[in-house]
């Protein structure tokens, strides 16, 4: 697990993506990689030396934590808690003392497990249903 380059890692990091969001959920490839990829501070997760994991922190949008991505062939074995403390570190880093997600319905399981409360109604983005969830640090 390490802080990604965007540009540096721009292949590995729109590889997880595009598997996890565009193949396997279907959101559309022309949203996926978006105008506050380059702001937004990502880190990568590692089998060996391939990308099975990635996440990403908008700190200039008060710590939004976003594009959490697992290869599905990885998931259920820790990868996703990593990205997320990881994330939670550079947040604290940055001094905030919270941050937020627009977590997939699906996945607000996950988000509980991890401190996260669900503060506000359930939205569609690419047709795909998230609430809004927010965790203090």
């Amino acid at each position: 697990m390490r802080r990604a380059d965007f540009d540096a890692d721009y292949a590995a990091i729109r590889s997880v993506r595009f598997d996890v969001f565009v193949d396997e959920q279907h959101v559309p490839a022309s949203i996926e990689m978006d105008d506050r990829d380059p702001f937004c501070i990502h880190v990568l997760a590692f089998d060996d030396a391939a990308a099975v994991g990635t996440g990403r922190i908008d700190l200039e949008a008060s710590g939004k934590i976003g594009r959490l991505a697992v290869l599905s062939s990885m998931r259920g074995q820790g990868v996703g808690i990593a990205l997320m403390e990881f994330l939670h570190a550079i947040a604290k880093d940055n001094a905030l003392d919270s941050v937020w997600c627009n977590a997939q319905g699906v996945a607000v399981p996950f988000y509980d497990r991890l401190g996260y409360r669900v503060t506000g109604d359930p939205f569609d983005e690419a047709d795909i249903e998230h609430v809004r969830m927010e965790r203090k640090l």
